[in-house]
């Protein structure tokens, strides 16, 4: 029972809280969608970011005989994403852009650094 000072509540009315939740479900929903249309393009980039990395650091390192420090300069601007390690017992250089791809280049004798395909990775 309503009384004059008791507030009557408006059942058409929407909640701060639910606006927040519906605009945060609406921009999942939004980000997920723009994900899945551009997944091949966003793997195949990073695929790319990574075989250029692991080259181009190969070439640094076993080559010209620089330290990582100074390779790590080398990259390009776009390329923070490219994580770079090396093995100095096996002149191989690692490179890998986390959950999308990864690339291995290895310095052979007088070919310079080579892009090692798959198979060659999986026998690592």
């Amino acid at each position: 029972m309503a009384t004059a000072t008791s507030a009557q509540k408006d059942k058409g009315a929407i909640g701060a809280g639910k606006v927040v939740r519906l605009i945060a479900l609406l921009l999942f929903v939004v980000l997920a969608s723009w994900l899945a249309w551009n997944w091949t393009s966003l793997k195949g980039q990073a695929k790319l970011g990574a075989a250029y990395g692991a080259h181009i650091t190969c070439s640094c390192r076993y080559i010209e005989g620089r330290d990582m420090a100074s390779c790590e300069t080398d990259k390009e601007a776009g390329m923070e994403m490219v994580n770079l390690s090396d093995d100095p017992e096996n002149k191989r250089v690692y490179a890998s852009v986390p959950f999308l791809a990864e690339a291995v280049a290895e310095r052979r004798g007088n070919f310079g650094c080579v892009q090692l395909n798959q198979a060659e990775i999986d026998a690592l």
